[in-house]
């Protein structure tokens, strides 16, 4: 094996690692009546953190689920507005912005 195929391998195999630790779960969004609902429905194509980011009225968050439903997302016509509550309760407008976490960057190296 030529050592650019072990390389691409390798580097596989790490982004395999990250994507796998990354994954979303039905714990990064809010608990509440429709929180699976929004798991099956949202987090099937992006990661939690494009919701919880959000901060939306009312009005908004029903043209945002309205577009996601064009797009692809599958929300049953009986669950659209208990789901634009859910995200309008959870992320509205006047809730303080979302902060998002650091990430682990390569490690300092030390000019001597």
């Amino acid at each position: 094996m030529c050592r650019l195929s072990k390389g691409v391998i390798a580097l596989t195999l790490f982004a395999g690692g990250i994507i796998q630790a990354q994954s979303p779960s039905p714990s990064d969004l809010p608990e509440g009546p429709m929180q699976a609902k929004a798991t099956t429905a949202c987090l099937e194509c992006h990661e939690a953190r494009i919701i919880v980011q959000q901060r939306l009225s009312k009005p908004a968050w029903t043209k945002e689920v309205d577009k996601m439903v064009k797009w692809g997302a599958v929300v049953e016509p009986q669950d659209h507005d208990a789901l634009v509550d859910y995200f309008s309760s959870n992320f509205p407008i006047d809730k303080p912005g979302y902060i998002a976490g650091r990430s682990r960057g390569p490690a300092s190296v030390s000019k001597k």
